[in-house]
């Protein structure tokens, strides 16, 4: 789009030329001289229109790939394609997600894969709209998540229509992002633009995922194609997860069996809905306590095994301790100092065995792969293709003592569940009736309306309500939640709960957003999206009022420097004025109830938004809570 200036000077150019020619028309036409004959072999006609641009084939392509959808900002820079989606595509498979942000396209994507497990297609405009979309295409890296990134740009400067199409395109594109994707290109024919897009979803989902992007250049896009035959799409053929290595893998049985107090950690294990089921198996045949880290829905938080609540004291007293897919090994089984100077400590003797496919994918720039930790064992494969293999081999070496002594360990774990959700209620009950809300009564006064429904927690911010929703809920299926953002990069929430909403609604699931307020003040476009696409999602504000990690950071700071914590609020909480989030939702065209502080209003406002959303719209309740 070109800036305001420019195009009012336009104008007004024409219009004051436009008005001079029609003055002294008539006069030069008098005076000018009949025009000389052309002949036909000189006339040049230049051709305005196509029946069949490049771009139509791009979304041939699009749709042998399988994508359901795309989620754009609209831009220039792919006007072609997006033309070709809505009219030559019949804005069907994909169908056009309007977005108004790209941090929200590509985030929605990141939602919509941790749901439905195949990436989403994304469009950003040349330089800029890359620029916006690099945060969220971050975060999918750190959480090896793919989106298909396709980038609108010119690369032909003779063809470049405006000065804005000069200062949106680039020589090369990906290199902004380069750093955190799998896999980039920028095809130069049609031809290469099938292979290269086949190309980069069979990387993308090549474990370990990541984004991938590529350029479709405006004039590939619009060059017209009528009459070509010879265009055609290569098959998508997916490459099998690397698997760990037989002999390893018999080592890790060998010291599995062997263990008296093994502890199975799972990180990004569960990269399909398989993966619960594979470690339900290998945790039930051991006996061993798991502990869920989160990242995914990788093991049923009420199943008696689930111990994730002592992880501290089970990793100090484990002999054995199994990393599957756990991205921070070092922090896990070290204590990490958060006084003035920073300190390390080991705090387990235990050997440590990893399944892991993170050193298959390590940049060197953005170094999300954390500290380095040295283990006794480490398979460098995908733990979840490496699972049933694993299984087998503890299988081949079960006898009926070792089941024995396996089951009176897992008796022993089933007590510390037991005591941990005994614990967990009586926690929730203070502050039952304080106002602001306190985050336990909202998750529970939440869990009361939507537990008898086909429920899917579509947001990371568990560890925002103090993991409430982990400590009453009932997460029992691989969709139950999406887990954590991996970049930690505030924006990801909203525009993924709305993402992972949006893959729900076709199998008729009720999806649950727990909203933290300054995430979503980043990008609240995205409300109006679902309002417009009409994607079913009760979205629950914790809106503490703060940025209340940052709050808490500060007051570290300040105590470390002897200051006192009187003024940690300064730059770090969202009040003076408070934000009316019930108002911003129905000013986006959604049902918005609140601000809610007193406790007792919570369940005839949830209710009311439960049926609301099972009629096929969203709705959001700004609840006014305590910090965490």
């Amino acid at each position: 789009m070109p800036n305001s200036e420019d195009a009012r000077g336009g104008r007004r150019d024409f219009l004051s030329n436009a008005a001079a020619i029609a003055v002294s028309a008539p006069a030069a036409l008098a005076a000018a001289p009949a025009p000389a004959q052309e002949s036909a072999a000189s006339a040049k006609v230049e051709v305005q229109t196509t029946e069949r641009p490049g771009a139509d084939f791009m979304i041939d392509v699009f749709k042998a790939l399988g994508f359901e959808y795309v989620c754009a900002n609209p831009g220039s820079a792919f006007r072609g394609i997006q033309e070709s989606v809505v009219n030559y595509g019949g804005n069907a498979k994909p169908e056009f997600i309007t977005c108004l942000h790209e941090e929200s396209s590509v985030a929605m994507g990141h939602g919509y894969f941790k749901v439905e497990g195949k990436p989403m297609l994304v469009f950003a405009h040349g330089t800029v709209g890359l620029q916006h979309a690099s945060m969220a295409i971050y975060n999918a890296f750190c959480d090896r998540v793919p989106v298909f990134v396709v980038l609108g740009n010119n690369l032909n400067a003779a063809t470049r229509r405006s000065n804005v199409d000069w200062v949106h395109s680039v020589q090369d594109a990906p290199s902004l992002v380069r750093d955190f994707t799998k896999f980039d290109d920028s095809p130069v024919s049609l031809e290469q633009f099938a292979e290269s897009s086949v190309r980069a979803y069979k990387i993308a989902m090549t474990s370990p995922s990541a984004p991938v992007v590529l350029v479709a250049d405006a004039d590939l896009a619009e060059t017209p194609i009528v009459g070509r035959t010879d265009l055609t799409v290569p098959k998508l053929s997916f490459t099998s997860p690397p698997s760990g290595d037989s002999a390893a893998v018999a080592e890790l049985a060998g010291m599995l069996m062997e263990s008296q107090n093994p502890v199975i950690v799972a990180g990004r294990y569960a990269r399909t809905p398989n993966g619960m089921a594979h470690l339900i198996e290998l945790a039930e045949l051991l006996q061993s306590p798991v502990v869920d880290l989160g990242m995914r829905m990788n093991f049923p938080n009420r199943h008696r095994l689930n111990v994730s609540a002592n992880s501290r004291a089970l990793v100090q007293n484990a002999d054995l301790i199994l990393g599957l897919e756990v991205p921070d090994f070092h922090g896990l089984v070290n204590r990490i100092s958060r006084q003035l100077e920073y300190s390390s400590q080991l705090m387990t003797k235990a050997k440590l065995a990893t399944i892991s496919s993170g050193d298959r994918l390590a940049k060197s720039n953005f170094q999300d792969f954390q500290r380095y930790q040295a283990v006794d064992l480490d398979l460098a494969a995908d733990a979840e293709a490496t699972l049933p293999l694993l299984v087998e081999a503890v299988k081949k070496r079960m006898n009926g003592d070792k089941r024995r002594a396996f089951d009176a360990r897992g008796a022993k774990i089933g007590q510390q569940h037991a005591a941990i959700w005994d614990k967990a209620r009586l926690d929730a009950s203070f502050a039952w009736e304080a106002s602001p809300v306190s985050t336990a009564r909202m998750c529970a006064e939440l869990w009361a309306q939507i537990r008898n429904e086909d429920w899917s927690l579509v947001n990371a911010s568990s560890n925002f309500v103090s993991n409430w929703p982990l400590r009453l809920w009932n997460f029992d299926k691989p969709y139950r939640h999406i887990g954590s953002s991996g970049g930690a990069g505030m924006g990801y929430g909203a525009p993924a709960a709305v993402g992972a909403a949006l893959a729900n609604k076709k199998y008729g699931r009720f999806s649950v957003n727990i909203q933290t307020d300054g995430d979503l003040m980043y990008a609240p476009g995205v409300l109006w999206t679902a309002a417009h696409h009409r994607i079913p999602l009760l979205t629950i504000m914790h809106n503490n009022r703060a940025y209340h990690q940052e709050l808490m950071e500060l007051q570290i700071a300040a105590n470390q420097h002897n200051r006192g914590i009187e003024r940690a609020h300064i730059g770090t909480t969202i009040d003076d004025p408070n934000i009316n989030y019930a108002k911003l939702a129905e000013s986006m065209g959604m049902m918005g109830i609140g601000p809610i502080e007193n406790p007792a209003d919570l369940a005839p406002a949830i209710r009311r938004a439960v049926e609301t959303v099972k009629r096929g719209e969203p709705v959001l309740i700004d609840v006014v809570t305590q910090p965490r």
